[in-house]
């Protein structure tokens, strides 16, 4: 595609030089400007409409040499000009078209991925973090220049719309990022996604105050406003420097030997039922459990080791990263 632009631009650079050399060789015959280029655009168009300025019957063998040769070539480049523009033009379409149903094919056979609406800073930045955990993303935003550059499954259309969210998925994934810039698109959002798949987790954005109990009565599992976490970390930082620094090596930056996760408790597993002294991951998986969330939602920070485990309790532990696999392993 870049080799063919580069020969249209030659071939209209050429188109241009000839008609530029057919112009200055008809005035130096004697015509005026505006009979030169007149000659030079019905010759190398093959128009041949008429002569003008005497040339009529007075075409001197110098005259009839320039003529043909400005026929020859401004026609050739003429040509070839045109059959590289229609080459670039369907090049084109066709790379779209087969690059979208490709697309459209690899986003059919996506499960359990995470939908982000909307390619501004606040959804490209969560993207980031979603593939820096491993986790399949497809992108919807509605202005297709803003998804030319990016290695991802994407769709462009109005996330608001349910078409361009069945498009996405939305059925078969397992969480969605409502990251659009108003606060009336996101709940629109939050509503449809909703409603096309009930066990949906929903994270969504929210610039005002007042659209937090909005977004949240919608069907936002989580709502986020990142102007009052931007603000509490900067807080963070001074207050507590090594603390906020700290967390945010774990959870980001990736540049320790251990990490922060959470591994939901399944029905089977086999320590579902014990005690979290009888589990011993600390011994077995090699990881410390900072917290434990139950059915009702709350957190037992350094839990009690006489604590029962059950099925669908979240355990939030921390280790190294072969550790927590382990840990995975054992709690599904």
């Amino acid at each position: 595609m870049t080799s063919t632009i580069g020969r249209l631009r030659w071939a209209i650079a050429t188109v241009v030089t000839i008609a530029v050399i057919g112009t200055l060789g008809y005035r130096a015959f004697g015509l005026t400007w505006i009979d030169a280029m007149y000659m030079t655009v019905i010759s190398i168009t093959t128009v041949g409409y008429r002569e003008i300025g005497g040339l009529e019957d007075n075409f001197t063998p110098q005259e009839q040499f320039f003529t043909m040769f400005i026929i020859v070539t401004g026609v050739a480049t003429v040509l070839y000009t045109f059959t590289l523009t229609v080459q670039v033009v369907v090049e084109g379409q066709l790379r779209e078209f087969v690059g979208r149903r490709r697309m459209d094919r690899r986003i059919a056979d996506m499960h359990d991925h995470v939908v982000v609406c909307g390619w501004g800073r606040v959804g490209r930045a969560a993207a980031r973090d979603l593939v820096r955990a491993g986790t399949q993303v497809v992108v919807i935003d509605n202005q297709n220049e803003r998804l030319h550059d990016i290695d991802l499954p994407t769709v462009v259309g109005d996330a608001t719309l349910d078409q361009t969210l069945r498009s996405a998925g939305i059925e078969r994934a397992r969480a969605l990022v409502a990251a659009l810039e108003g606060d009336a698109d996101n709940l629109f959002v939050t509503l449809s996604s909703r409603e096309m798949n009930p066990d949906l987790f929903i994270v969504a954005r929210a610039r005002q105050d007042d659209s937090v109990g909005k977004l949240s009565r919608a069907g936002a599992d989580r709502v986020v406003n990142p102007q009052e976490l931007g603000a509490a970390r900067m807080a963070s930082f001074v207050v507590q420097p090594n603390v906020a620094e700290f967390v945010d090596v774990v959870m980001h930056e990736r540049s320790m030997d251990f990490r922060m996760r959470e591994v939901e408790i399944a029905p089977d597993s086999r320590v579902a039922g014990t005690t979290l002294r009888d589990a011993n991951f600390r011994q077995k998986a090699g990881v410390l459990v900072l917290a434990l969330r139950g059915d009702d939602g709350v957190f037992a920070t350094n839990p009690d080791p006489d604590m029962v485990l059950h099925p669908h309790h979240v355990i939030v532990a921390v280790g190294t990263a072969e550790a927590l696999q382990e840990l995975v392993r054992v709690c599904r």
